[in-house]
C-alpha cells in the first residue's frame, strides 16, 4: 500500500439507482456496463491507481450481484470483500455497517460512491485530512457545470463552511465529489443507530456546527456520475478518454 493512502475503502454500493433503472436490466447502477466492464471496476482500478489496497463494498439493494461481481474480480495487491446491509441506511449508515465488521478497526477510512468518478488525484485529500484537528476531509472538483451537483462553501482556509443546494443551472462552481476521508475517532464518534445517516445532510453539517474543522481539497479535472440517462451515456467516451488513470500504481 501506498504510504499515504488510507487502510481501508468503503464504496457504498446500495443504491437503487431509480432514475435509470429502466436501463439497468436488474443490476444495481455501480454495475452499469461501461467501456465493456461494471463502472464499479472502472471506480475500484482507480482507487488501486491511487494505492488503496484493502477495499470493502457496501451492498444493498442487489447485493447478490455485487458480491458476484467481487468474487469474480482478481486485481494483483487489491483485497475485496462485501458487506450486505439488511436495509437502506444512508450513506453515513451504509459505511458504518461495514466498517464495524472490520477487524482489525482501521486507523481511517476512505469513503466513496460507487456511481461516479472524479480522475484527480487523492494525494491532496490524503495530506487534508493529517491536519492537527481535522475532522474529515472532502475531495471537491472544481467544475464548468455544477448545477445537477450539491455545491461546497468553502472558507480560505481551506475549512468546510455549508453544503449548498442544488441550484438547477448551468454555472461554474466547487462540487462535492462524494469521496470522504474520516479518520478514527469521527468514526468511533458516530451515532450508533439502525435508522438512516447521511454524510451530507447529517454528519458533515453536524460536524461543522459543533466546531470540528473539515477539511476541503479542491481539484480540478473530470467528473462523471452515471445518475441520469444522460451522463450515462457519456460514461464510455468519459473512461476511453482518460485510460492512464485505470493503471495499477508501481
Amino acid at each position: 500500500m501506498h504510504a499515504d493512502a488510507p487502510e481501508l475503502a468503503v464504496i457504498l454500493v446500495g443504491g437503487l439507482g431509480t432514475r435509470i433503472r429502466h436501463l439497468l436490466q436488474g443490476r444495481p447502477k455501480p454495475l452499469a456496463p461501461v467501456a465493456g466492464k461494471p463502472f464499479l471496476e472502472w471506480v475500484i482500478r482507480y482507487l488501486q491507481g491511487q494505492g488503496v489496497r484493502r477495499i470493502v463494498l457496501a451492498a444493498g439493494y442487489a447485493g447478490d450481484q455485487v458480491q458476484a461481481f467481487a468474487e469474480s474480480l482478481d486485481l494483483p495487491g487489491v483485497e475485496l470483500r462485501t458487506v450486505i446491509e439488511p436495509e437502506p441506511r444512508g450513506t453515513a449508515g451504509g459505511f458504518l455497517h461495514a466498517w464495524r465488521q472490520e477487524r482489525p478497526a482501521p486507523a481511517n477510512a476512505l469513503v466513496l460512491n460507487g456511481d461516479s468518478l472524479a480522475l484527480v488525484p487523492l494525494a491532496p485529500l490524503f495530506a487534508a485530512s493529517r491536519d492537527p484537528g481535522c475532522a474529515g476531509a472532502i475531495l471537491a472538483v472544481q467544475v464548468d457545470d455544477a448545477g445537477r451537483y450539491g455545491t461546497l462553501d468553502v472558507a480560505t482556509d481551506s475549512s468546510l463552511w455549508a453544503f449548498a443546494e442544488k441550484r438547477g443551472e448551468s454555472v461554474p462552481g466547487l462540487v462535492n465529489a462524494g469521496v470522504y476521508l474520516l479518520p478514527h475517532a469521527t468514526v468511533t464518534g458516530l451515532p450508533v443507530t439502525s435508522a438512516s445517516l447521511s454524510f451530507e445532510t447529517e454528519v458533515f453539517p453536524g460536524l461543522v456546527a459543533s466546531g470540528q474543522r473539515v477539511r476541503v481539497a479542491s481539484s480540478r479535472g473530470a467528473f462523471l456520475d452515471i445518475g441520469t440517462e444522460a451522463s450515462l451515456a457519456q460514461a464510455d467516451a468519459f473512461i476511453r478518454d482518460n485510460p492512464s488513470w485505470f493503471q495499477p500504481k508501481s
